[in-house]
């Protein structure tokens, strides 16, 4: 892979320092992204003992004047962006009944008004160069749904349709924008808040995944890499599922 500048967003841990450290190992120049580019010391530290090229990044995705002052100060340091994972997203496991306005709108600023933002930020920079990649990381609780999770789910089955329409516009200019919905992951936040708050064994969950393994945020890096790469130009408008079969398609 030619010269190329990434902005991962959530990336100070799990799946997006996972892709941090995957796409750096490519060759590319990675900006770490997270709210506190302080949180991000470790993910850029680790790609910079391996030799590679990052720097840490502090933005609220939801916030464009935040993203914007960020995304100067990835160009002053790196170059135009042609890569942009979106994988910051909050969730929540609240019953809908008892959800507040407040609550239902923070969901959705982050997990798809962050998505806009930070995709309509980088735009300009892929169409210039007519080469972008755009990968989303969704959830497969929007293929499936989830109890106690309706704005969570529903704002990552958002993601999955903004993939496909932004996929439909950006083509002509050689970007190509596709989603990965994980299933369950270990060593993420949401993960670990997930098995905390419904107590599900590790052996009763395994039942559900067809590999019999839980996946790690490296898998996930992987999808996403191969998705950033030159050799996968014909592959826009995808929904990849990295769920060890949870979730077939």
């Amino acid at each position: 892979m030619s010269y190329k500048v990434a902005v991962v967003t959530g990336a100070a841990a799990g799946i997006g320092a996972a892709c941090s450290k995957r796409l750096a190992k490519e060759g590319v120049a990675v900006a770490v992204l997270d709210l506190d580019a302080e949180r991000c010391a470790d993910t850029v530290k680790a790609i910079k003992d391996a030799g590679g090229t990052a720097i840490a990044v502090g933005a609220d995705v939801s916030n464009r004047a935040s993203v914007k002052a960020a995304l100067e100060q990835v160009r002053e340091a790196l170059g135009p962006i042609s890569i942009l994972v979106n994988n910051a997203g909050v969730t929540d496991f609240t019953p809908f009944e008892e959800l507040t306005d407040e609550r239902w709108d923070f969901i959705y600023a982050v997990n798809v008004r962050g998505l806009f933002v930070m995709t309509q930020e980088c735009l300009p920079d892929m169409k210039n160069a007519g080469w972008g990649r755009i990968v989303n990381i969704s959830s497969s609780s929007a293929q499936t749904g989830a109890v106690n999770m309706i704005p969570y789910s529903s704002s990552k089955g958002a993601v999955v349709t903004m993939t496909r329409s932004m996929a439909q516009e950006f083509g002509p200019w050689g970007i190509t924008v596709n989603n990965i919905p994980p299933g369950s992951v270990m060593g993420t936040i949401m993960s670990e808040a997930n098995r905390e708050k419904f107590q599900i064994p590790t052996e009763v969950l395994l039942q559900t995944i067809p590999v019999r393994r839980m996946g790690e945020p490296d898998d996930i890096a992987n999808a996403c890499a191969w998705l950033c790469d030159e050799r996968s130009g014909y592959v826009t408008g995808q929904t990849i599922g990295v769920n060890g079969g949870r979730v077939v398609t």
